[in-house]
């Protein structure tokens, strides 16, 4: 990469080249939506109802142990070297999902699939939190939220192509599969000659490097202030052993995974991922042919591509809080809707329709304000020192809520069906919105240090009153 590249279109490289882990995220997650119909069928995996969520979840099973040791590999090894071996992975697992003789190989080599989606979906944004200037951190990072849903754009269009050209091609879920080994090439290559992330370098005592990279990715009159609070922080916590689940127990860092966690599963519980996954499925529930729903479900992904750049230019105008607040408002509205127009429409043709236009609502909410806000966050709130041993967890405990989510869908709507399967979302999405109106604090404006300094200064403050009290 040539050193004498303007710092802005460097960057620009580097968000290009890195979100493609995010685009092959999106697309392997969401590919599953318009392959299972023909997987289904007995000429094929003849799956039944617990056997798809089985087919399904096991790749979010897979990104719950990967988003685990994606942190921990990626501060031991460095960013950019675990984001070039999940690019092998990717590619890997895709060839062994796509020829698959069988739904045991099938179930394994998606586990391995979910293994690099958790991977990405923990170090991706790590790695472009840290190599983001404070002022555009927030587009940046979600520069990742925007190729996740972008790849499953991507999914869904393909999908409907497919399927409408080749349906009575049983198989046809093969290529559907295949076409993510792609995106696994360019990112493995995109990556190469990529630089790593400044603070990982400082970290890890390779300083030199580290305001080399500087000086590429930053005005040259703002590298030494911000190479001088880096290297601020890591002296400070050079006094301190290495991160491990221990430190965990220390009340600041306690309360910073406490949001974490809440953040993560705030995110899942409303129940977006059934609509991303079972889509098609939903809407032949609701009415239409396996065509006209592979189709129709492309509206889904538009209006969550659409969403996300609304989401994208939102963050550098309003707080990270209210957004939360109003996109979680918004989907519990669509549940809502969804769930009582199911049972006002049962069995009409309008049902489809009005299922379509409600889950288009609930994913401008969802995709424009939860999701950006949920990948930003996430990456802000963690110390340099348990950056990626926290986010690792959080993103654990979103990926099990996903995973749980993505089993029982297909088996409740078998159960109890559309209706009901909604109401518990909405339920569930109160509970969200009391968690973030009570405990998430503003982190818009603030630098990962100053962020950091806040946590701390809280738990003194808490500290004091309580010692006084006593």
């Amino acid at each position: 990469m040539k050193k004498n590249l303007n710092p802005r279109k460097f960057l620009f490289i580097i968000i290009v080249c890195s979100t493609f882990g995010g685009l092959l995220f999106g697309y392997d997650t969401g590919v599953i939506n318009g392959a299972l119909p023909y997987m289904s069928k007995e000429s094929q995996l003849n799956l039944t109802p617990f056997l798809e969520g089985l087919v399904t979840s096991s790749l979010l099973f897979g990104a719950a142990i990967g988003a685990i040791i994606g942190g921990k590999v990626s501060d031991g090894i460095g960013r950019k070297k675990t984001i070039i071996f999940l690019a092998v992975l990717f590619f890997v697992a895709t060839l062994g999902v796509s020829f698959t003789p069988g739904v045991t190989v099938m179930i394994i080599f998606r586990f391995l699939l979910g293994l690099a989606v958790g991977g990405a979906s923990v170090t991706v944004p790590t790695y472009l939190a840290e190599m983001a200037p404070s002022e555009s951190r927030g587009r940046m990072v979600t520069q990742n939220e925007l190729m996740i849903v972008t790849g499953q754009l991507l999914a869904f269009t393909i999908n409907a192509i497919l399927g409408n050209m080749s349906g009575d091609n049983d198989s046809v879920w093969r290529i559907m599969l295949l076409i993510a080994a792609v995106p696994a090439v360019v990112l493995f290559f995109g990556m190469l000659p990529l630089p790593e992330s400044p603070r990982w370098l400082m970290k890890n005592e390779k300083k030199d490097q580290a305001i080399g990279v500087l000086h590429k990715i930053r005005e040259t009159s703002n590298v030494r202030g911000e190479y001088n609070q880096i290297d601020a922080t890591v002296i400070m916590e050079e006094k301190l052993d290495k991160a491990t689940y221990k430190d965990l127990t220390v009340p600041w860092v306690r309360h910073i995974l406490f949001l974490g966690i809440g953040i993560a599963i705030v995110q899942q519980i409303t129940g977006v991922n059934s609509i991303m996954y079972y889509g098609t499925e939903i809407l032949r529930d609701a009415g239409f042919s396996t065509d006209a729903a592979l189709t129709a479900n492309i509206s889904n992904g538009v209006i969550s591509v659409l969403a996300t750049f609304v989401g994208i230019w939102l963050l550098g105008k309003v707080g990270r809080k209210p957004m939360l607040l109003v996109g979680q408002c918004g989907t519990l509205a669509a549940l809502l809707l969804i769930g009582i127009s199911s049972l006002l429409f049962e069995g009409t043709a309008v049902l489809p329709y009005v299922v379509i236009s409600l889950t288009v609502m609930f994913l401008g909410f969802q995709q424009g304000a939860i999701s950006p806000v949920t990948w930003l966050m996430l990456a802000e709130i963690f110390p340099l020192r348990l950056r990626g041993l926290g986010m690792g967890i959080s993103v654990f405990i979103l990926w099990m809520v996903n995973f749980g989510v993505s089993f029982v869908f297909p088996i409740l709507l078998a159960g109890i069906g559309l209706s009901f399967t909604f109401f518990i979302f909405a339920a569930l999405g109160v509970l969200a919105i009391a968690f973030v109106a009570k405990f998430l604090p503003e982190t818009k404006g603030k630098t990962l240090e100053e962020i950091e300094s806040y946590f701390k200064k809280r738990e003194n403050q808490k500290e004091n009153v309580n010692t006084k009290a006593l």
